[in-house]
């Protein structure tokens, strides 16, 4: 296979992974608190990535490797428990788009904690996204906080903490597995707390999970082996690219898929503030990913000549 097309191919199926993520994500908080959802969210991909470490390669995690682990792990449990208790008020798109403004506070987060500067792209594109979110709520009076559309948000602010804490991790002992199998572990723990105070699920009783052929149990499970091809299929595709930027576009097919799923599964009607509203917020996400690429071979271009 072209070694071109290879890792663009593992970039589209690890989008395709994300996307049904999504879509057995909204399905699933109809049948269960979104505390107990993203706990089983996280505990399943944690078991079964430790499996594939056992028959693969173990990778245990030493001292320096502790703190960003811990910082992850908390993010991550933030932004599902964010992104679960939104998706299931908003369109499976909205909750998708939100989730995926992460890429946008990333730099926030840099400047706060590493003292790194803000380029003026970024702002502009804050302000192009919150004025998407305006459009999607309608009007001012429904950007509540606590409110569908902020949980999105701060499920993509979270996810941003998760990225920069992945990146502290990424520079320690741990392959790519071992980093997504101790993180999701110690995500799940920290959620441990929290569930001693809630009932189990919304809509089924306990004790019909137990037999292995029970339809929520195999959904659960079919969400676990899909979260973690996404994380193996786009660690692999990034390791085989030449650069970031050749598997750039192919990130947003996760927004073409769960629009798909959005048409196929559900009746969420999109009136033309919300589409206003999720087109804003998707440009400003594709500004921030492809201007400073093509700034970068601008100046090569110059330096050439």
């Amino acid at each position: 296979m072209n070694s071109e097309i290879r890792p663009m191919l593992l970039m589209l199926v690890s989008t395709f992974s994300l996307s049904v993520t999504g879509l057995l994500a909204k399905w699933l908080t109809h049948s269960f608190d979104p505390a107990w959802l993203c706990f089983f969210r996280l505990l399943f991909p944690a078991i079964l990535a430790f499996w594939l470490m056992m028959i693969t390669q173990w990778s245990q995690p030493n001292k320096q490797a502790w703190s960003g682990l811990l910082v992850r792990g908390f993010c991550i449990t933030a932004c599902q428990l964010c992104f679960l208790a939104s998706i299931k008020h908003l369109s499976l798109v909205e909750a998708v788009v939100l989730f995926g403004t992460s890429p946008l506070f990333v730099p926030i987060l840099e400047r706060i904690f590493f003292k790194t500067p803000i380029k003026r792209l970024i702002i502009i594109n804050l302000g192009i996204t919150f004025t998407g979110l305006l459009f999607i709520a309608g009007n001012l009076e429904q950007m509540k906080f606590g409110g569908s559309l902020l949980l999105g948000l701060a499920g993509g602010i979270f996810n941003a903490g998760s990225q920069v804490a992945m990146y502290r991790s990424s520079k320690s002992n741990l392959t790519p597995l071992g980093v997504s199998a101790w993180s999701f572990i110690i995500a799940s723990l920290f959620l441990v707390p929290l569930l001693m105070f809630l009932p189990i699920t919304t809509a089924v009783e306990w004790h019909t999970l137990t037999g292995w052929q029970h339809p929520l149990l195999l959904l659960l499970l079919f969400m676990a082996v899909c979260t973690v091809n996404t994380q193996v299929f786009r660690a692999k595709a990034y390791q085989l690219a030449e650069s970031g930027s050749q598997l750039a576009p192919i990130i947003f097919t996760n927004l073409i898929f769960s629009a798909i799923w959005q048409f196929m599964f559900f009746n969420h009607p999109m009136p033309w503030n919300k589409m206003v509203g999720i087109g804003l917020i998707i440009l400003a996400t594709i500004l921030n990913t492809f201007v400073p690429i093509w700034l970068r071979k601008k100046r090569a271009l110059s330096n050439n000549n």
